[in-house]
C-alpha cells in the first residue's frame, strides 16, 4: 500500500505542476490577446476587455481542474477524517469558483455574439 501512495503522491505532484503550467500558459494567451487587440484594434475596448478575460478565464477554469485532481489523488491514500473535511472544503470551494467562471464563460460569449451580429 505503501508504494502505491508513493505512486499517487508523485501523480499529485505532477498534476500540480501541470496546473501551474496551464497557468502560466492562460497568463500568456491572455497577454497575446492584449498584443493582438492592441496593436489590431478591430474590437472596441469593451468587447477586446471581455474576449481577453474570456481567455484567461477558459485556463483558469482547466487549472481548477486540475488543482482539484491532484487533491483528491493525494486523498485517495489512507485519508483520515482531517483530509478528507479538508478535501471537501477544497473541492467546495473550487468548484463554486470553476461554476461562476463557466458562467462568465457563458455570459461573455453570449455578449460576444450579440455584439458581433
Amino acid at each position: 500500500m505503501d508504494s502505491i501512495g508513493s505512486i499517487l503522491n508523485l501523480v499529485a505532484a505532477l498534476v500540480d505542476a501541470c496546473t501551474g503550467a496551464v497557468v502560466a500558459l492562460g497568463v500568456l494567451a491572455a497577454l497575446a490577446e492584449v498584443l493582438r487587440h492592441g496593436l489590431s484594434r478591430r474590437l472596441a475596448y469593451e468587447d477586446a476587455m471581455r474576449q481577453i478575460r474570456l481567455t484567461l478565464a477558459r485556463w483558469l477554469a482547466l487549472a481548477l481542474e486540475l488543482a482539484l485532481a491532484a487533491d483528491v489523488l493525494r486523498s485517495v491514500v489512507a485519508p483520515s477524517w482531517d483530509d478528507i473535511g479538508k478535501l471537501a472544503a477544497i473541492a467546495g470551494l473550487r468548484t463554486a469558483l470553476n461554476y461562476f467562471l463557466e458562467k462568465e464563460l457563458e455570459r461573455g460569449g453570449m455578449d460576444l455574439q450579440s455584439h458581433a451580429a
